[in-house]
């Protein structure tokens, strides 16, 4: 009974009560900043604490790789466990990790890989100019929107419903675009949810078999998930098992993405809820900011409904600028912000923050002209960096050679002296011939009609890798897929080389770090996986890769001011904060004046 004492040691009222709930579906309201973070992981040791689950019987899902560690970092803290056991990840993550235990019955290849955002773009631009579909009446970004939208919405090409032309070609590519998936081997994000939400409603027995293991689903960030995302949560948890959700209606902000406020309200019916606790005890803002929040968001309709409030005092008074123009609010923000400075405050502890990233070119200006150092936040991650991609694309092919992405990503870089033409033709006779690009040049090369020495040698370089990749370690092979690439022969003669040099050996390092750490086995093996003893270390790490990506930021710049969007900023803490840009058509954001619907999540975006 201690270590239960210890658990709930400093918790509040509300947050006592939450954690300690009976077994039965509960939606938590979590205002910002009322410690929603401890009540879930307490909640989680509380239940196993206390016997009415086991570490494997629990489901927990977050929003970021970032997110699950941490939960399971003070999980691990708490209790004397081993939660290698436990699913604690993202719906990405754990999708993944589900269909890597069934991917016989998803229709998957054992080593399949997963699509980042680039890699998608690429196969849909691809495609696209193999179709001969005109890129400027169907930008290639806006068809990937479509796609992703659409199987966030759960529909595959063949269901969804087109009354126009436009529509019609749009589902054309994303057909052609899942077909082409299917034969490479891989998946992208959207698919991963999409793929594992087909397989639970296909197969009762799979359904069955998590249903009866995981008794407690817990969600974090409730208010952000899509419509897709509860129908998964809602097939796992079936009939008698327990849902905790923990959200905050008020601080749901990303409908541009498919987050879906209602599913709050779908929740509360559907699992029909007894129990909501409300954790309204702000511990990180002062009273005047929260009476600010709580006036403006009183204004939305529909609301579950709570008001922010804390124990730490009035604080400074939230301040008003009216500026003539742009420069003029510029010019007045450097100006505060240098006399903060030269009054003790640290630049780092200042956000600049704005609705549009269009917005940050005149504050960025002005800071550029007062030689205040700054730093956008959101450059570019570690496995977004194209030299790192490129030795990733080596390293997918060496695991999978038919992954046309990764193969049209390398096969003339480093540049071998193979043309836009013999790529072309290449490419011709794999559509042709219904196979992987891979495949058509083994099958073609050969006969002197196609491709010439620079393919035939990209053909033996790939050969040569794969060979030399059998029986070695994580690390040896991907320092083996940067050497004989030629990607450091090439950085060596580039303007930036040593960066991204230094960047390639950091993916080394990263290769070391990921092995040592058993991290793949800890996240993506489980004893019920019928392959999981075989699973190989390059496909983990592969994953790993591909789901990180974006999770990351670029290190933020010490003593340095920190612009980004108020997007961006949800979930982060500054000492002090400006928000430029207030006014009709920049926040509220122009395009969503004229709905109620879209000027609510405007408020919900102040909010937060």
């Amino acid at each position: 009974m201690e270590t239960q004492s210890t658990l709930l040691t400093g918790l509040n009222n509300k947050q006592l009560e939450a954690v300690t709930l009976p077994h039965q579906s509960a939606l938590i309201l979590a205002g910002a900043g009322s410690g929603k973070t401890r009540v879930l992981t307490a909640r989680i040791a509380w239940l196993i604490q206390t016997g009415q689950a086991s570490p494997t019987g629990l489901l927990a899902v977050t929003f970021t790789n970032k997110a699950a560690k941490e939960m399971l970092t003070r999980i691990t803290a708490s209790l004397p466990i081993n939660t290698r056991g436990m699913w604690v990840g993202t719906f990405h993550g754990l999708c993944n990790r589900l269909l890597r235990a069934h991917y016989r019955e998803a229709g998957l290849p054992q080593s399949f890989q997963i699509l980042d955002i680039a890699d998608q773009l690429s196969v849909i631009k691809r495609l696209m100019k193999l179709m001969n579909v005109d890129d400027e009446k169907y930008p290639p970004k806006q068809v990937q929107n479509f796609i992703n939208g659409c199987k966030d919405e759960g529909l595959r090409a063949h269901a969804v419903e087109a009354y126009d032309p436009h529509t019609t070609k749009m589902r054309e590519i994303f057909d052609a675009y899942d077909k082409q998936c299917q034969r490479d081997g891989v998946a992208d994000f959207a698919e991963l949810l999409l793929r594992c939400y087909e397989l639970l409603e296909r197969d009762a027995n799979i359904r069955q078999h998590y249903q009866s293991r995981f008794k407690y689903i817990l969600v974090d960030e409730f208010q952000d998930t899509n419509r897709l995302q509860y129908q998964w949560l809602k097939l796992l948890a079936g009939q008698g098992n327990c849902m905790f959700a923990v959200g905050d209606d008020d601080q749901s902000i990303y409908g541009f993405r498919g987050a879906r406020v209602g599913n709050m309200r779908d929740f509360e019916k559907d699992f029909s809820v007894q129990n909501i606790v409300k954790l309204e005890e702000n511990y990180r803002s002062h009273s005047n900011i929260l009476d600010a929040a709580n006036a403006i968001i009183s204004h939305n309709n529909n609301r579950l409904g709570k008001n922010l409030w804390t124990s730490s005092g009035a604080g400074e008074p939230v301040r008003v600028y009216d500026a003539y123009n742009d420069t003029d609010e510029a010019q007045f923000i450097v100006d505060e912000i240098k006399m903060l400075h030269c009054e003790g405050t640290s630049l780092g502890e200042i956000a600049l923050l704005y609705r549009s990233n269009a917005q940050s070119r005149i504050l960025e200006q002005a800071l550029f002209n007062a030689k205040l150092p700054y730093r956008v936040y959101g450059g570019l991650r570690f496995f977004e960096r194209a030299e790192i991609k490129h030795a990733l694309a080596y390293m997918r092919l060496i695991a999978n050679a038919n992954d046309d992405t990764a193969l049209l990503r390398v096969i003339n870089f480093p540049t071998r002296g193979i043309g836009a033409r013999s790529l072309e033709q290449l490419q011709e006779v794999a559509r042709a011939e219904n196979c992987s690009i891979w495949q058509a040049a083994i099958n073609k090369v050969g006969n002197g009609k196609l491709g010439g020495k620079g393919i035939e040698g990209f053909v033996a370089l790939i050969r040569q890798m794969v060979d030399q990749a059998y029986g070695i370690s994580l690390s040896e092979l991907t320092e083996l897929a940067i050497s004989q690439s030629g990607l450091v022969a090439h950085y060596e003669n580039d303007k930036e080389g040593e960066d991204r040099i230094e960047n390639l050996n950091e993916l080394v390092t990263a290769a070391v770090s990921f092995t040592n750490q058993d991290f793949g086995n800890h996240h993506n093996v489980d004893s019920d996986a019928n392959n999981s003893s075989e699973q190989d270390l390059l496909t983990q790490f592969l994953s790993h890769a591909s789901l990180e990506a974006g999770e990351h930021q670029a290190d933020v710049g010490h003593e340095a001011l920190q612009l980004m969007t108020v997007h961006a900023s949800k979930g982060l803490e500054f000492k002090v904060v400006f928000i430029s840009g207030l006014e009709e058509g920049l926040c509220p954001h122009e395009q969503s004046l004229y709905e109620n619907a879209g000027l609510e999540e405007e408020r919900r975006l102040m909010y937060v």
